[in-house]
C-alpha cells in the first residue's frame, strides 16, 4: 500500500480524479477530455486505489518530434492494490469510436508516463519497490455517450495486458473493476 501513498502525495489533486463511495461502494466518473457528456462510471474499486488524468502531463513536444506517436496519451491510469492484487489499468475513453492505431499510440504513451512515475518514486521518494508487481491492463472504451445500444466486449488475446491486445468494450453500460482488471474477486 506504499506505493499508494507515494503517489497520492505526488500527484497534484487537479490530476487525479475523486474517488467517492455510493451505496457503500467505491466508485469514479471519468468524462473524456474534449466531450463532456461522454462519460463512464467504474463501479466496486479497491479501497486503495488512485486515478490520475493522464492528459493533465503536459505534451514533451518541445523534446520530441511526435512522429511516431510518442507525445500521445490516453485519458486516464487507475492504480489499485489489495492485499494479494496490484493492477494498473491505463484507459481511453472515445465518444465514437477512432482508429485502433491511435488508440493503441495513446496507451503506450500512458505506459510510459506511469514508468516515468515509477523512476520518481523510486529515485526522489528513496523506494526501490515504488509500484513493483504490478499487473497491466490497457481498455479502451467506445460510444460513451451512446447508451441504447448493448454492451460488446472484445479482446484480441487471452488477456488485455499489452495495448495491441487492449480490451475494447462499446456501449458500456455498466462497468465493474474487477470484470476490466481481470481481477478474480
Amino acid at each position: 500500500m506504499i506505493s499508494i501513498k507515494i503517489l497520492k502525495n505526488m500527484i497534484k489533486d487537479s490530476a487525479k480524479v475523486k474517488i467517492y463511495k455510493e451505496y457503500n461502494k467505491l466508485r469514479v466518473s471519468l468524462k473524456e477530455p474534449q466531450c463532456e457528456d461522454s462519460t463512464l462510471v467504474i463501479n466496486n474499486l479497491p479501497e486503495e486505489s488512485i486515478v490520475i488524468k493522464a492528459d493533465e502531463f503536459k505534451s514533451p513536444s518541445s523534446l520530441f518530434k511526435g512522429e511516431n506517436g510518442e507525445l500521445k496519451r490516453a485519458d486516464y491510469i487507475i492504480v489499485s492494490e489489495t492485499d494479494d492484487d496490484k493492477v494498473v489499468l491505463f484507459i481511453e475513453l472515445k465518444k465514437t469510436k477512432d482508429k485502433e492505431e491511435e488508440i493503441i499510440k495513446q496507451l503506450k504513451g500512458s505506459y510510459c508516463l506511469f514508468f516515468y512515475l515509477k523512476q520518481i518514486g523510486i529515485e526522489f521518494w528513496d523506494n526501490d519497490d515504488f509500484l513493483s508487481g504490478y499487473r497491466y491492463r490497457f481498455i479502451s472504451f467506445g460510444h460513451t455517450s451512446i447508451r441504447k445500444n448493448r454492451t460488446i466486449i472484445t479482446v484480441k488475446g487471452k488477456i488485455h495486458d499489452k495495448p495491441e491486445n487492449m480490451m475494447k468494450i462499446n456501449w458500456p453500460n455498466y462497468t465493474e473493476f474487477n470484470k476490466i482488471a481481470g481481477t478474480k474477486h
